[in-house]
């Protein structure tokens, strides 16, 4: 495995994805704490939203850049729609899709459009540069995702994860 596939889905500079997510039943993904500005599933559902559109722009498909940063986020409708498991479930299948991607040495290289808000041009990235911007922005949600879950005493998950 790639360092690059390490971050996507493996045990690189956290506790693998699948692991800081595991364990948490609808309630406590849901649960509002004082001061944070989303849930632990707004900010897992924020983090698939993003890596599905750079998984979009790597497969061709021009998929709309959102106009403000809050149509990142769900809003009812979207909560209402979606459980936990299903969000969990939806997340990690499109990390490990990016694993697998990364894990594609002779695509890695390939430039790719990637849209912008509207009225700006369209970008142009190598698909290993959308991958690595995808693993950084899920560290980044689901360190905040940890801090929630430790907050809510519900760290370290099953599978284990970093305590110190």
């Amino acid at each position: 495995m790639t360092e690059l596939q390490s971050a996507l889905i493996g045990n690189s500079a956290a506790a693998p994805p699948a692991h800081i997510i595991e364990g948490l039943e609808d309630a406590i993904a849901h649960q509002r704490i004082e001061g944070a500005p989303h849930t632990i599933y707004e900010e897992l559902w924020h983090a698939a939203f993003w890596q599905l559109l750079a998984l979009d722009w790597i497969e061709g498909v021009e998929s709309s850049y959102p106009v403000h940063n809050e149509e990142s986020f769900p809003d009812t409708a979207d909560v209402t729609a979606e459980t936990w498991p299903a969000l969990a479930e939806r997340f990690l299948a499109g990390a490990n899709q990016s694993a697998a991607i990364a894990g594609d040495q002779g695509r890695l290289d390939n430039v790719v459009r990637c849209t912008d808000k509207p009225g700006l041009p369209i970008r142009k990235k190598s698909v290993r540069d959308l991958l690595e911007s995808t693993a950084a922005h899920n560290q980044y949600h689901l360190g905040r995702i940890v801090l929630l879950r430790q907050l809510l005493k519900t760290w370290p998950p099953p599978s284990g994860g970093e305590t110190w």
